[in-house]
This record gives C-alpha cells, structure tokens and sequence, in this order.
C-alpha cells in the first residue's frame, strides 16, 4: 500500500507538471512578430559547415535570401575545400553576388569541438558590431533577422543607451536565441524524436524560465554583441566543449546579461535518420544535459507522464487506478499534440501512440545518460568530461 501511494502521488505529480508545462508554452507568444524594419545595424553571420545533403542548399540560401534593411556580412567556415559543402556555398555566391558573403576556409584544429574551431577563426574576421551563429542544417523564415535584432535591442537606441538602461535596474540583453523545429521527420524514428523537440523541449525550456531566468543558449540561431562575445573570452575558450550553445549562455548570464527568445521559430532540415541513428542522438543529448545540469536532469523523470501512471497501475491494478491512469495518458497525448500544433502550425506527421512510447524510451535514455560518458558526434567518438569538455576515444 505504501508503495502504492507513494507511485500514486508520482503520477498526480507528473500530471501536474505537464498543465504547467502546457500553461507556460501558452503564455509565451510564439511567432508573433515586433520588429521595426528602419531599425536594422549592420550584423555578421557566421556559418560552420561540415558535409552538405539535400537540405544544406535551401537552408543556406534562406540566410542571403533575408529581408534585412541593414548590412550583413556572411562567413561560410570549412574545414578544407574538399568538403562537400563547399560547391553549395560557391553556386549560392553565384546567386547572390550583389552579397557581402565568402567561403572561408578554417584549416586549424583549435580544440576538441570542429565546430567551435571554425567559429574562432571566422571571429577574427568579424566586421560588424553584432554577430549572429547558426547551425548549416537552420532554414529561417526571410523576417527572421529583422527580428531578432529587434530582440536584443528592444528599442531602437543605441547599445550604449541600453546599457545606461541595464544600470537603471533592467539588466541588459546579452544574448537572443530562437525556438527550432525538426521540420520533416521523414521516419519513424524521426516522428519519434519530433515528439522530443517540437512538443516537449520548447515548452520546457519555458516551464524552466518560470523558476528563473534563462541561464543557457539554445544553438541553433544565437544573436550577441561582439563586444558581449569579447568579454566571456570569445569562442575559443569554448573550444573543447560539446554544448558551445549552453557554455556561451551560461558564460553571458554570469556577467549580468539577460537572455531572451526571439517568438520567431526556425526549422531544423535532417537527413533521414533510422532508430539507431536517433537514438544515438538522443544519447549524446541526453548525456550533455545530464553533464551540464545534473540536478534538474536527475529530477525531470518526474514529468515523465505515462511512466508513473503506468507503474501505479502495475503496482495497484484495480478499476479505479485504471481510469485515472487513461485519464492521465490520454492527458499527455493531448498537450504533445497542442504543443506540437503550437510550435510547427501543423499537425502533420502526428502519431499519438508514440507519445506513450516516447515517454518510456526517454526513461531508458535518461538512464543510460548516468551509465556512462562515451557519445558519438559526426562519426567521432569522445568521452565527456565531468566538466563538459570533450576527450577523443578510440571506443566504439
């Protein structure tokens, strides 16, 4: 009976967690837009590339596609000009000449992140006060820019004046980051992961952001001041770590600045992926979060709204249990499939059943985040740091 109480509580609790969830996404103004085109400073975009698929030539164009009254700079980054990438970039410079865009080769191995090393070589080629990084595989809406400058500079004053704003008792913005959405879950196993980033990540992103300000980054489009980047040591002192993103957000908040969503959201293009490949993924993310926020990891199993309901029932199989049980899952269906509808505008590729069984998966990754610190990223095996940093691993 005491076991059975004590599961009973954990499902109300779940089931409470996830209204919460539900209430902060519901909140937060999603996609809406509040820009003013005349303001619009000069920025730099700053793009590591490595490899290129079906998707890489529409995403890319997006960025020199943007309906941005302002000068911008574009730095391709690769690592050599064997790289596949490199012919997308040289037919899309073609396509734009009328840009300020250049491939940029990025030879040096800076540390254990290919990615962050790109970006500390294309640092120094920055020209404009405002630098905005993106992932190669984010398509942005053509307003995107105009609107996230909008965010990290509320009004249109200058950066000076929004820091005489900060020590008035409003801590100046210091970084913009945006929502994603994986855009074409192609598979199964991609329809499953869909669940993961468009239905649940964002709103607990939110839901964390209630308990206190936003402390971390989200990397798929980042918007800081350069003068901000200089001051946290720029992108080499993230050099050996795997969650740049997390590190670079941790790094600006610890100086004071706050950090705010843009309501924008982009939309992550993927190459098909089979079960083995997400689930490797889900890993690495997984264990990075573990890593980087081990006591809020530790203690999000207590969402997982089809798990605690189910083992009360195992536990305390009757009628009564049953019902509340239905009632709690189907409860969970319901948010995923608002939530999702929320973030993507569609509802698309939505396949309730794999709620459930996402929840249940989750709580084998979210196990397995503690069993271990090998991940693989880009075909490279690494060991995981306690720290965060990255060590090359010849395991399997």
């Amino acid at each position: 009976m005491i076991l059975s109480e004590i599961l009973g509580a954990l499902a109300i609790l779940s089931f409470v967690l996830m209204l919460w969830q539900w209430l902060a996404a519901w909140r937060f103004p999603l996609h809406q837009r509040k820009a003013n085109p005349a303001f619009a400073p000069a920025v730099t975009l700053l793009k590591p590339l490595k490899g290129c698929d079906e998707h890489t030539p529409a995403c890319l164009r997006s960025w020199l596609a943007q309906e941005y009254a302002g000068e911008v700079q574009t730095l391709f980054g690769v690592a050599d000009l064997n790289d596949p990438a490199c012919a997308a970039v040289q037919q899309l410079l073609a396509e734009f000449p009328q840009r300020d865009a250049q491939l940029v080769v990025c030879p040096e191995c800076l540390g254990a992140s290919a990615k962050v090393s790109k970006l500390t070589q294309l640092e120094s080629r920055v020209k404009h006060g405002i630098i905005v990084v993106s992932d190669a595989d984010v398509r942005a809406p053509a307003d995107l820019l105009t609107n996230v400058v909008m965010s990290l500079t509320p009004s249109s004053s200058s950066a000076a004046g929004d820091r005489v704003a900060g020590k008035s008792g409003a801590a100046t913005i210091g970084l913009v980051n945006c929502f994603f959405q994986l855009a074409n879950p192609t598979t199964l196993a991609m329809r499953w992961e869909a669940i993961a980033i468009n239905a649940d990540f964002w709103s607990q992103v939110l839901q964390s952001r209630t308990l206190q300000p936003l402390d971390f980054a989200l990397g798929a489009v980042m918007v800081l001041r350069r003068e901000h980047l200089a001051e946290v040591g720029g992108f080499r002192a993230l050099s050996d770590f795997l969650a740049d993103d997390y590190q670079l957000g941790q790094r600006i908040a610890r100086r004071g600045y706050r950090i705010e969503l843009c309501p924008v959201v982009v939309e992550c293009w993927s190459p098909k992926m089979s079960w083995g490949e997400v689930w490797r993924h889900q890993l690495r993310w997984a264990r990075t979060i573990r890593v980087c926020q081990p006591a809020p990891y530790f203690f999000s199993l207590l969402s997982n709204a089809t798990l605690w309901p189910l083992l009360w029932l195992l536990a305390h199989p009757s009628l009564e249990v049953l019902e509340l049980c239905l009632v709690f899952v189907t409860g969970r269906i319901i948010s995923a499939l608002f939530l999702q509808k929320w973030l993507t505008r569609t509802i698309r590729d939505f396949d309730w059943w794999l709620v459930p069984v996402k929840d249940l998966l989750q709580t084998a990754i979210w196990a397995l985040a503690f069993a271990g610190n090998h991940i693989e990223w880009r075909g490279e095996h690494y060991r995981l740091r306690r720290d965060g940093t990255l060590a090359k691993s010849s395991r399997p």
